[in-house]
């Protein structure tokens, strides 16, 4: 762990000391944000900027998470970025290693923060597919990274957000995700057919519920298909499903829809079965913190993974 004593706050030596405390060491954990327009100037279609106090709830949140490694949406410019990742090594959270990841959409983009090496980057910012006869660009790429945990242990991840339900004039909108989604599928299955036991993590902003034609393209079908880790609130639910076919009815949104008033789960970490093997469902949740919309109209979720395969 990369810890700055000089200048670190006792609330930020606080979260580090927490963090080391609850996972052994061979343990680590992965999360996904979206910052809702996390920009540090204005843009014409987005001209607002983030304000402090979401700033700083969003800080906040990501102490919570106590994160090794974040991928985030809707974040601003490189400067953006770099503000967020400065003011958190200020608080006691250092991220020595980023990837910023800008695509066809000029306003937001993708970035990955992370306490490990990245050893590999593939950015993914030109990717293209056909609607209607018509060729359409991904609008925010997709960030690919592989990441050395270990000396015996990576694992690639690979962040997206898919395009929004949002309409707009030149196609329908849920055709353009399932598009982008297939175009992402295509990427997964290259690397699992060029390795079935690639440690593979996929996650991100996917705009639709999990039964969505995108997010089922997404997932695939057959030895390829992804395990969604379907991380729930920590609220001392412990119900079991109903049937074997349903899920248990505990707490899983992750974004709140103002135009609808509807709180719905559209964010996700999906793994390959070889990454499942070193999954930890008890360190998978999504954070349920007081004032939670101060930061973003999304909340963030976390998976806990071990180098070691578990039982």
């Amino acid at each position: 762990m990369n810890l700055r004593v000089p200048g670190v706050a006792l609330t930020g030596f606080f979260w580090l000391l927490l963090a080391t405390a609850t996972l052994p060491a061979e343990s680590f954990r992965v999360a996904t944000y979206n910052l809702e327009n996390y920009l540090d100037a204005p843009t014409y279609t987005r001209p607002r900027i983030k304000s402090p106090e979401a700033r700083a709830k969003i800080r906040e949140s990501i102490r919570a998470l106590h994160p090794d490694v974040i991928a985030l949406e809707e974040m601003g410019t490189t400067n953006a970025l770099l503000e967020l990742r400065g003011s958190l090594r200020a608080d006691g959270w250092d991220f020595p290693y980023w990837e910023h990841v800008s695509g066809f959409d000029t306003n937001i983009h993708l970035a990955v923060l992370s306490k490990f090496p990245i050893i590999a980057r593939r950015p993914h910012t030109n990717d293209t597919f056909l609607l209607d006869g018509r060729s359409f660009q991904v609008s925010r790429g997709f960030a690919e990274v592989d990441l050395q945990v270990s000396t015996n242990f990576t694992f690639t991840l690979i962040a997206a957000h898919l395009k929004s339900k949002r309409p707009v004039p030149d196609a329908d909108e849920a055709e353009q995700r399932l598009g982008e989604a297939k175009v992402l599928r295509g990427i997964i299955d290259e690397r699992l057919q060029a390795n079935p036991d690639l440690p593979l993590v996929v996650l991100g902003d996917m705009n639709d519920v999990k039964d969505a034609p995108s997010t089922r393209a997404l997932m695939g079908r057959g030895k390829y298909r992804l395990v969604d880790t379907r991380p729930a609130e920590r609220n001392g639910d412990t119900t079991p499903p109903s049937s074997a076919r349903m899920a248990p009815r505990d707490i899983t949104w992750t974004e709140y829809f103002a135009k609808e008033d509807t709180y719905t789960r559209i964010d996700y970490i999906l793994v390959s079965k070889a990454m499942a093997t070193h999954w930890l469902p008890a360190e998978t949740y999504v954070l349920s913190l007081p004032n939670w919309g101060v930061g973003s109209d999304h909340r963030p979720l976390v998976a806990g993974f071990d180098t070691r395969a578990q039982p």
